[in-house]
């Protein structure tokens, strides 16, 4: 699953990782707790950079809006009927 992941995600979970394991060493209560925030920013980090890939991809992969297919017809028209460039 992890080799399927961007690279920045992998780095996000490394260090969200690294976080946790600091936390399990800490020997205040403050710092324990410092390592478990920045564990969950870090996360936070993941799941945002895995939002942004997920919607790239189905933005990417969409069929073109109603709105720009009926402006490419125009301008594909204006091609065949010798406009184009006289708009």
């Amino acid at each position: 699953m992890l080799q399927n992941l961007s690279e920045e995600i992998r780095e996000c979970l490394r260090h969200a990782e690294e976080c946790r394991r600091l936390s399990r060493t800490a020997l205040s209560a403050s710092a324990i707790q410092e390592y478990l925030e920045m564990e969950q920013r870090w996360l936070a980090l993941a799941r945002s950079y895995e939002f942004t890939e997920r919607l790239s991809t189905f933005v990417r992969g969409a069929p073109p809006s109603p709105r720009r297919r009926k402006s490419a017809l125009r301008q594909s028209r204006a091609w065949d009927i010798g406009l184009a460039g006289k708009t």
